[in-house]
């Protein structure tokens, strides 16, 4: 496991400086994950469930098409996770009335609340390290985490900010 150095490095694209980002990566996902990996578990639902309620809360009567390019998953997938949250009243679906193949998603009352739940303890931990971290390193922060997804994706946040 490599150190932790304070201060900024000059020379953060030596082969130890990457390693340490890839590194720190894991750990945030698994830290940033795991309450929420809790709460889910006591439904019988994963990560993939969690994405699933995420993106349709931010995106309401979002179509499955629309997920699907969001998630980069297969239908199969998706259909799997989609049919246990419909079934057990998470979310609802709906035929589109200017397309009737196209189905939208909504969440459900219980679906908001388990979304809340979820957010909930993820903004608290965000809140909590760009407070720690101050306004210059959440832009850098930003910059970084835009530099790592795809342009598409990119495209997706450039607009909204």
């Amino acid at each position: 496991m490599t150190d932790i150095k304070s201060g900024p490095n000059p020379l953060f694209l030596r082969h130890d400086e990457l390693h340490q980002g890839i590194e720190l990566l894991f750990y945030a996902y698994r830290d940033f994950t795991a309450e929420c990996d809790t709460i889910l578990a006591t439904y019988g639902f994963g990560r993939a469930h969690h994405r699933v309620i995420y993106f349709v809360a931010r995106s309401p009567s979002i179509s499955v098409a629309e997920l699907l390019a969001i998630l980069r998953i297969t239908k199969q997938s998706l259909s799997r996770v989609l049919s246990q949250l419909v079934r057990d009243e998470f979310v609802s679906v709906q035929k589109a009335q200017e397309d009737r193949r196209r189905r939208l998603l909504k969440l459900t009352d219980k679906g908001l609340e388990l979304e809340r739940r979820l957010s909930e303890v993820q903004r608290a931990r965000i809140g909590a390290a760009y407070r720690a971290a101050g306004g210059n390193a959440v832009a850098g922060y930003r910059e970084v985490l835009l530099g790592i997804i795809d342009e598409i994706d990119r495209q997706r946040f450039e607009k909204n900010h």
